[in-house]
C-alpha cells in the first residue's frame, strides 16, 4: 500500500500527478498521468500530449487513493528500480 511515508520508493507509472512548485513557473499546475520515467525525468500524459519534465527542479503532488502526497524532486531523482531498493 502506498502511503506518504513510503511513496518515494514505489513505482510511479500510472499515478496521477501535478507540479505544485517549480523553478520554471510556466509548468506549475501541469498535471497528467505518469506514462514512463527515467532517472531524471517523468513523462506525463497530459491533455495536450506527452511532456518530459525533469524530476529535480519540481515539487510533485501525487494523487493516491483520494489522498494528495507531496514530494520534492530530488527525493525521487533515481531510476525506478534503484528507488525500489532504497530504505527510508
Amino acid at each position: 500500500m502506498i502511503t506518504s511515508e513510503n511513496m518515494a520508493i514505489h513505482e510511479m507509472v500510472g499515478l496521477k500527478t501535478e507540479i505544485s512548485n517549480s523553478t520554471n513557473h510556466q509548468i506549475i499546475g501541469l498535471n497528467g498521468t505518469i506514462a514512463d520515467e527515467t532517472k531524471s525525468m517523468l513523462i506525463l500524459n497530459t491533455k495536450n500530449g506527452f511532456k518530459m519534465i525533469p524530476k529535480k527542479d519540481n515539487i510533485w503532488k501525487f494523487y493516491v487513493e483520494n489522498k494528495e502526497i507531496i514530494l520534492s524532486g530530488p527525493l525521487i531523482e533515481k531510476r525506478s528500480y534503484d528507488r525500489l531498493g532504497t530504505k527510508l
